[in-house]
């Protein structure tokens, strides 16, 4: 089986609140002393690196489904799947956005995937998830669909059969 993994990190700008934040809280407490203010700021600094590390989301792609942040959709629910160039994730994001769908977007990164979703039980009609490699995601999404439709086929033939 084919997968898929990828970690949306931070844009260059957000990794700038490390530096400017471990300067500031360091600013802050200096008329503290400097030795308050230099273990200050360095916590503050690593907490601010811990926090953008953490908070990156996951989307990969196993035998199981699509797992996008914390969410998860199962290989039997995707439906069509369509790779997302700039100037098409930036239509999916505006004019076409329905208020429904399901996003895990991020600004910084100009390509997306749009995923139907295929549950009755759900009433989110689609994802779009942002990605640096749309081309690959698509490709592996379609791959995981397929292989869950023809499990679900085999299933349904021993049933019948």
């Amino acid at each position: 089986m084919i997968t898929y993994e990828e970690r949306l990190h931070p844009s260059a700008a957000m990794w700038l609140l490390v530096p400017v934040g471990t300067f500031m809280a360091g600013a802050a407490t200096f008329p503290l002393g400097l030795p308050i203010a230099v273990p200050v700021g360095l916590a503050v600094g690593v907490g601010l690196l811990v926090a953008l590390l953490a908070s990156r989301p996951r989307v990969a792609v196993g035998p199981d489904g699509l797992h996008a942040g914390k969410a998860f959709l199962e290989a039997e629910h995707l439906g069509e799947i369509e790779a997302l160039d700039t100037e098409r994730t930036r239509l999916a994001l505006g004019p076409e956005l329905r208020a429904d769908a399901w996003l895990l977007h991020r600004s910084w990164i100009r390509t997306a995937v749009r995923v139907q979703v295929q549950d009755r039980a759900d009433t989110t009609p689609y994802w779009v998830v942002s990605t640096r490699r749309p081309a690959e995601l698509a490709t592996v999404l379609v791959a995981c669909r397929d292989a869950a439709g023809q499990e679900g086929q085999a299933a349904h033939s021993e049933q019948t059969g």
